[in-house]
């Protein structure tokens, strides 16, 4: 038998370097698209990179399927492909990504498996994620250089494929903000330095660089955005604010394109600079969400030994599609799609998970929530409250098994907690609630620039994060913008179309009437007057159709990660 794993195991290691290898063609093509401001082609990489690991996972599994035939479900012939998969994968600068691409193919092949903790990588040490000052993936510049050298050296030594706009201009922006935010607090000492990975970070029309600072005994972490517009590069701003620069690698952010030859080492200065970001939130802020997975759930089974409480009925209002349960101790909500849909929801279940795909492959412009999707889930039976037993068994009972001590669920998301809009703002301040009230328009605003129409934009389908920064998260009714049809009601030429039951006018499939919006929005009486004069291009049409007549031309919306007040020049094209 342990002839016959071998070539298994050498064709399931091709299959992990066929794809790194082609995951770092598709990265390395973001610099080059970025010189050249090709922003179709910047879109239609990021989607091919992300369904790349699919596509090959996939095609692996189907043979692997063929290869073992009834042997598929054998333990013994899985834990020799594993001993002999591990030798092979020893040493490598990117193990834990071969790991993790095992599990995947494991999962796959082996049928209904469960997680299994003796067959795959699932409970092993984490890496030492850390960082070396003398790392060969860092340009270090001492303070002896000065300020306005640093800068100069800093914009000469990062090729961005064109010609700056006004190098001299960002020099000044620059030197200005250090001196701002960090010598108006801190004196240069002896030991003093700069550091930036040497890895730029792509993400729609946006370069970025990630550096620190060591000034008064601490490193002061920074980003630097870069733009190329229609005059030439620029750099567009400066940020030090930590909760920027934790937006930048939020969970409802689409991933960077940035070269990761040894990716641990990345994630290591990245923790360093957003330290309470967790390590699976940052391998998947780079791409390999697969590998985020992977630590996600060891972070659920060590959270699941330190605690006790029961799993139970999400709060808030029910949903129509999903069934939600959260563990209140744990900072993440578990969806499952119920088995039937009341009216007047009438899609497939497969319709369902056809629109989480489509925002996994979307850009999320800060505005949707990233989600892992799991297969065979188990959970503690002892640990699931009687109320959401019931609860599971009402609307999901098709996903669920019993196995031993536990309760498998055959699929189901994952994503971050967040308080929902509407309880939110049944008790919030009226100064927190016209914030929130806001940022929720800006969200659907947003959603319709990156060609995201949310449908039901009910404000139970939005939640606020830590930062109160408002998030879609039901997807059921999404479609793309560019397939609606944005109209003004006609109006009624008689009494009988004034008072008809029905409307008297043709709707057809993805007609919208923004003006219609202006009734449910927002049901608070001391909010919704506020909501409805701050955003009045919410109901209406022309607005819509413009954006819509952008989007089908080809135009990219940037959404920047920050606000435009911090920008250097608010006023410049990209």
């Amino acid at each position: 038998m342990s002839q016959r794993a071998l070539p298994i195991a050498e064709k399931l290691f091709e299959g992990y370097l066929s794809y790194i290898e082609a995951f770092n063609s598709y990265t390395r093509l973001a610099p080059i698209y970025f010189a050249q401001r090709n922003w179709q082609a910047t879109q239609v990489n990021h989607r091919q990179r992300l369904r790349l690991y699919k596509d090959i996972l996939f095609q692996l599994a189907k043979s692997f399927q063929e290869i073992l035939g009834s042997d598929s479900s054998n333990r013994t012939i899985w834990s020799l492909i594993k001993k002999e998969y591990r030798q092979m994968i020893t040493g490598r600068p990117d193990a834990e990504l071969a790991e993790t691409f095992f599990n995947s193919i494991f999962r796959k092949t082996f049928p209904n498996n469960p997680l299994d903790e003796d067959l795959m990588y699932v409970t092993e040490e984490d890496n030492f994620f850390s960082i070396h000052e003398s790392s060969e993936i860092l340009n270090t510049y001492p303070a002896s250089l000065g300020l306005e050298q640093i800068i100069r050296r800093i914009l000469e030594d990062y090729d961005f494929g064109g010609d700056f706009m006004d190098k001299e201009k960002d020099v000044e922006f620059l030197v200005e903000g250090v001196k701002k935010v960090i010598l108006t607090r801190y004196q240069v000492e002896v030991g003093t330095k700069t550091q930036l990975l040497k890895p730029v970070f792509y993400r729609n029309k946006a370069a970025y660089l990630i550096g620190r600072t060591f000034v008064g005994k601490k490193w002061m972490p920074f980003i630097i955005p870069f733009m190329n517009g229609p005059k030439g590069i620029f750099v567009d701003t400066l940020i030090f604010d930590p909760n920027l620069m934790s937006h930048l690698f939020s969970f409802t952010r689409s991933y960077f394109m940035v070269e990761a030859e040894v990716p641990s080492q990345i994630i290591g200065f990245l923790s360093s600079v957003i330290p309470h970001k967790k390590i699976h939130e940052l391998y998947n802020a780079i791409g390999f969400n697969k590998h985020g997975k992977t630590l996600f759930y060891r972070d659920f089974l060590n959270h699941l030994e330190n605690s006790s409480d029961e799993f139970v009925v999400a709060p808030g209002i029910k949903g129509m599609v999903m069934t939600v349960f959260t563990l209140p101790s744990l900072n993440i909500v578990f969806k499952l799609i119920k088995d039937h849909f009341e009216p007047p929801k009438s899609m497939t279940r497969q319709e369902v998970r056809e629109k989480y795909k489509l925002v996994s492959l979307h850009d999320r412009v800060g505005r949707m929530a990233d989600t892992h999707e799991f297969e065979y889930f188990k959970i503690p039976l002892d640990r699931i409250s009687s109320e959401l037993m019931k609860e599971l068994r009402n609307t999901t009972n098709s996903l669920l098994q019993i196995n031993k001590n536990y309760l498998i669920i055959k699929h189901l998301y994952t994503e971050r907690k967040m308080i929902p809009l509407n309880i939110f703002l049944e008790s919030c301040t009226v100064e927190e609630g016209k914030r929130a009230v806001e940022d929720y328009g800006r969200a659907i605003l947003q959603l319709a620039q990156a060609n995201i129409f949310p449908g039901d934009m009910m404000t139970k389908n939005f939640g606020l994060t830590r930062q109160k920064r408002v998030i879609f998260y039901d997807y059921d009714e999404i479609e793309f913008l560019e397939d609606m049809n944005f109209r003004e009601k006609p109006k009624p030429e008689n009494y009988e179309q004034i008072y008809a039951s029905e409307p008297w006018y043709e709707i057809r499939k993805n007609d919208v009437f923004p003006e219609d919006f202006r009734r449910w929005m927002i049901g608070r009486a001391d909010l919704k007057p506020h909501f409805l004069s701050y955003h009045q291009d919410l109901f209406d049409p022309a607005f819509w159709n413009s954006l819509k007549e952008r989007i089908q031309k080809g135009e990219l919306i940037h959404a920047f990660p920050y606000p435009d007040e911090i920008r250097f020049r608010p006023e410049e094209a990209v």
